[in-house]
């Protein structure tokens, strides 16, 4: 990866020759300093720390699946930590309410009106820990958060803080019992991230660094620091936009999402919405490896997380162990690329 305090013409920071620059490799070098700052308390995790980054410069949502105990709260309170942001984690189960989630009126006897309490919801990162697991009533509540950046409540729209990402878990291997989120709740989401098992060395690591005293419930005593802002994240995020997208890159991503509606694998290929977010990512991916340009590694190094959960596969086809994966790697293995 690119050194984020030099930028593609070779300069470096003491070269800058205007604010606007300055601010662009500062704001760089503050998204860098947070995926490493991330690692102190999370061990082996790095494609998951990327794609949480990314989602926070595309305004998105993460859901995070992977086995009990692979640190996927750790990586949220962490990423707050380091980011110098709000959090708060909601426990989704079977009698949790719409209001549990998004706040409700309150009344108040000493001046006989009703108040609004706000609901978890309102802050920067929301933790929706094993959102697969309460009704769909309630699941349906944080569509308006995570779409219109707002809840309504009574008739009154209220505003959600900048930034806000809800980061929600699932178990993949415990279905009893559980509700599967509908395709237009999946669809809310722009990246599906799979938090694997460490690898023996990664474990190795782990063990070491509990044994030494590492407490995952004290981040403060394990060394994170904030070392970037809401301010950072909001000039990473003028930079994204800025970032060039040819009418080729352009072409590609239609062209491999269109090749998903065609596939005899699938039942429901990927929607515009999908071709929007997966241009979306690799902008993000562009900017954060030093580059004003899109290329079509960065699409393809985004392709599998933006649209696993953006297609179904047909039941003949899983029954054969086809995944999702799969298809869509044999997508890009077969759809030309632009030169």
């Amino acid at each position: 990866m690119m050194d984020p305090t030099t930028d593609n013409a070779g300069r470096t920071g003491e070269n800058r020759g205007n604010g606007e620059y300055a601010d662009k490799a500062d704001a760089r070098a503050a998204l860098e300093a947070l995926r490493a700052e991330i690692a102190k308390a999370v061990v082996g995790q790095d494609a998951a720390v990327t794609g949480l980054v990314v989602a926070l410069l595309c305004r998105g949502h993460v859901l995070l699946e992977g086995v009990p105990g692979v640190a996927k709260t750790l990586l949220v309170r962490a990423l707050a930590a380091a980011l110098d942001v709000d959090t708060k984690r909601v426990q989704f189960t079977p009698d949790l309410m719409p209001s549990d989630v998004t706040g409700s009126l309150i009344y108040d006897a000493r001046t006989a009106e009703f108040s609004f309490q706000p609901g978890p919801v309102f802050t920067n990162l929301l933790l929706a820990d094993e959102i697969n697991r309460t009704p769909p009533k309630t699941q349906s509540s944080l569509l308006e958060a995570m779409e219109e950046r707002q809840v309504t409540v009574d008739g009154t729209p209220r505003a959600l803080p900048d930034p806000f990402l809800v980061a929600a878990t699932q178990n993949p291997v415990e279905y009893e019992g559980t509700y599967p989120l509908p395709e237009a709740q999946l669809d809310r989401f722009l990246l599906k991230l799979t938090v694997p098992l460490p690898s023996r060395a990664d474990e190795i690591d782990v063990l070491t660094r509990h044994a030494a005293g590492f407490n995952p419930r004290d981040l403060h005593a394990a060394g994170v620091r904030p070392v970037a802002t809401a301010a950072d994240l909001a000039a990473a995020r003028d930079e994204v936009a800025r970032t060039t997208v040819s009418p080729e890159i352009t072409a590609y991503v239609v062209d491999l999402c269109r090749a998903t509606r065609e596939s005899p694998s699938l039942t429901l290929g990927v929607s515009p919405r999908g071709a929007t977010a997966l241009l979306s990512t690799a902008r993000a991916w562009a900017w954060l490896t030093g580059r004003d340009y899109v290329t079509p590694d960065d699409v393809k190094a985004l392709a599998l997380p933006t649209l696993r959960h953006r297609v179904q596969l047909r039941p003949e086809a899983e029954m054969e162990g086809v995944t999702a994966d799969s298809v869509i790697n044999a997508i890009l293995a077969h759809v030309p690329v632009p030169r």
